[in-house]
């Protein structure tokens, strides 16, 4: 089996309100007062474990604010969690010498959902660009410029344009510069987090043409990130689903399409539109996500669940193996 280039293992990650010195002063009278003083903590991701192995382009989907992108963060190693390790070709990230932990956070690199946000917009292309390969060391001296147009050209721009400003391009001519600015330190893992949902759909295909193009040419990883289910079909090999923090379903991609087991990945499933099944009324999941500041006990899925039962209001279900390779948690399924 394919060793794996990034793992999480029983990964958490929560935000808690920062409180400047006139909250602090109000809290601590409250506590003298007796008061009863909590701090809102926000569960982003609850202890979840993902392989990805080398080669493999891995789909990660779930609803807004399931906390698919803070994994994508702590991937990258912009985030660290809470609780749990991220583990990169069998070592612990946080645990590594210097050197070491900046070539792994080298390896893995992140290409953003808004193309306008995501660029400096005061930096020409081409400093964005070769700024941290040059900071890094890996040009050669005096072939900067070459290495820099070689770059652009391999993500579809013309290098006449590298001294121009990110306000000068369009939205798909801006992600392009993202995955230039990506591909500059030589990574062998791409985070991409919803990179296409900001763009017009034909710019879409091109964008995702790109990244399989990239895929065979350089050996690269993908930890891909969407709510789009058809563009994760087209590209995934293996498709894991999250909500509310926690991952509920995980397969390969033609088994997760073909035999959805967890009833939020079939309700998820039966809400994409296709040619065949135009005609019918499309329903959507009952209910709103809960939040994530207080989720609901047991199954987190369970308020909004067709066969919610019992055990779903007390215990939150396990992943175990419904099939070759194929997991979901599921009281049903026990």
């Amino acid at each position: 089996m394919t060793p794996p280039v990034i793992e999480l293992r029983g990964v958490s990650k929560r935000f808690g309100k920062t409180h400047d010195a006139a909250s602090r002063a109000t809290r601590a009278l409250r506590r003298a007062m007796g008061g009863n003083v909590q701090d809102q903590i926000v569960r982003a991701v609850d202890d979840v474990s993902l392989v990805v192995r080398k080669g493999e382009v891995v789909g990660l989907v779930g609803e807004s604010g399931c906390g698919k992108s803070t994994i994508g963060r702590m991937v990258a190693g912009i985030m660290a969690p809470s609780d749990g390790q991220v583990i990169y070709h069998g070592k612990d990230i946080a645990t590594l010498p210097l050197d070491a932990m900046r070539k792994a956070t080298l390896g893995v690199q992140m290409i953003f959902q808004d193309p306008y946000a995501s660029l400096n917009p005061r930096m020409r292309v081409e400093d964005i660009v070769g700024e941290a390969p040059m900071v890094h060391g890996m040009i050669p001296r005096g072939q900067e410029a070459a290495y820099i147009d070689a770059q652009l050209t391999r993500a579809g721009l013309d290098p006449a344009y590298k001294r121009r400003y990110p306000h000068q391009f369009s939205g798909g001519q801006r992600q392009r510069i993202g995955i230039a600015r990506a591909l500059a330190v030589q990574p062998e893992f791409l985070v991409c987090d919803e990179a296409v949902a900001a763009l017009d759909v034909s710019i879409q295909a091109q964008i995702l043409n790109l990244f399989m193009d990239l895929r065979e040419q350089l050996d690269l990883t993908y930890l891909f990130i969407s709510h789009d289910l058809g563009v994760v079909e087209h590209l995934s090999d293996r498709v894991v689903i999250m909500y509310l923090g926690r991952i509920v379903e995980e397969a390969p991609a033609e088994e997760i399409f073909a035999r959805a087991n967890h009833p939020y990945t079939q309700a998820l499933l039966s809400e994409v539109p296709r040619i065949d099944t135009r005609k019918r009324e499309f329903t959507a999941i009952k209910g709103e996500i809960p939040s994530p500041l207080n989720p609901p006990p047991g199954c987190h899925f369970h308020p909004r669940c067709p066969h919610a039962m019992a055990a779903c209001r007390e215990q939150a279900p396990v992943l175990r193996e419904v099939a070759p390779g194929h997991r979901s948690a599921c009281h049903l399924n026990g």
